[in-house]
C-alpha cells in the first residue's frame, strides 16, 4: 500500500501529469481538497472508489483516513492542487505517515505560479534583467513567517517575487515591496489561472492594489513583482548564442 502526494496542478483538469492522472485512474481511495482541485479529475477515479473531500477535515482526520487505507491494504491518490512541493501542508502529513510506517510517493504537478506566468505571457527569468525568482507569502492568519523571511528583507533582491496567499493583503505587499521595487515596477495579479473564471490584473505597484479591490479578488490568486514582467531590452541568452561550442 502507498499514499500517493499528488500535484492536481492550478486548475484546468488537463494541467496535471501523465502519471498523475494514471494513478487517479486506478486508486481505490482518492483525498482531495473540493474547492481547489477540479471535479473534472474526481471524476476520473475508478467506479466505487472511496472518495473524501478534506475541505472540512483537520490533520489528525486526514491521518485517520490515510491509516485506515493502510490497514485495508489499499492505495491512496491524496489530490493537492499545484505542485505539493509548495505551500501544501504535505510536509506534517509525511511526517506523521513516518510515523505510523505507512508508506508514500510525491508526484509533482504544474504550480499556480506557472501557469499564472504562461497566461501573463512571460518568463519570469530574463537574461540580463533577473534570473531569481523568490516564492514566498504573507502571514496573517497563517503560520508565522520565519525570521529573515519578511517581505523588507527578502525585497532587497529585487528580483522577480512571486506571492501565494497573499492577495488579501495586496496593500501591505505593496507598502513592504515599494521602497526598494520603486512604485513604476511592474506588477501582475492571477487568480483562478488556468481556469475558465481566470482573472488576469497589470499594472505596477503604484496602482495593482486598486485594480485588485476593484476586481473584488479575495483568494486563490498570485501576486507577481519584477522588471521581468515588461522586460523588452535584453541580451539574448547564452544557450543558443552563436558563440557557444556546439558538441
Amino acid at each position: 500500500m502507498t499514499v500517493y502526494f499528488i500535484g492536481a496542478g492550478p486548475g484546468a483538469p488537463d494541467l496535471i501529469t501523465v502519471r498523475g492522472q494514471r494513478l487517479i485512474e486506478r486508486l481505490p481511495v482518492c483525498l482531495y481538497a473540493g474547492s481547489l482541485v477540479p471535479p473534472e479529475l474526481i471524476a476520473a477515479c475508478p467506479p466505487g472508489a472511496r472518495l473524501v473531500d478534506t475541505a472540512r477535515l483537520n490533520l489528525d482526520e486526514i491521518i485517520a483516513e490515510l491509516v485506515a487505507a493502510n490497514t485495508a491494504g489499499l492505495d491512496v491518490a491524496r489530490l493537492h492542487s499545484g505542485d505539493p512541493s509548495v505551500f501544501s501542508a504535505m510536509a506534517e502529513q509525511m511526517r506523521r505517515l513516518d510515523a505510523e510506517g505507512v508508506p508514500y510517493e510525491v508526484v509533482p504537478g504544474v504550480p499556480a505560479f506557472a501557469a499564472a506566468a504562461a497566461t501573463l505571457g512571460r518568463e519570469l527569468t530574463v537574461p540580463g534583467v533577473a534570473q531569481t525568482i523568490v516564492l514566498t507569502r504573507t502571514a496573517l492568519r497563517a503560520t508565522p513567517m520565519p525570521e529573515r523571511e519578511d517581505l523588507p528583507t527578502l525585497s532587497r533582491s529585487r528580483a522577480t517575487m512571486v506571492l501565494h496567499l497573499a492577495v488579501q493583503r495586496v496593500d501591505a505587499v505593496v507598502a513592504d515591496l515599494t521602497p526598494e521595487y520603486g512604485a513604476d515596477c511592474p506588477a501582475a495579479v492571477v487568480a483562478w489561472a488556468s481556469r475558465a473564471n481566470e482573472t488576469v490584473l497589470r499594472g505596477t505597484l503604484a496602482d495593482i492594489a486598486a485594480k485588485v479591490h476593484a476586481a473584488g479578488i479575495t483568494r486563490t490568486a498570485v501576486i507577481i513583482v519584477g522588471s521581468a514582467l515588461s522586460a523588452s531590452t535584453f541580451p539574448d541568452s547564452h544557450l543558443y548564442s552563436t558563440t557557444r561550442p556546439r558538441p
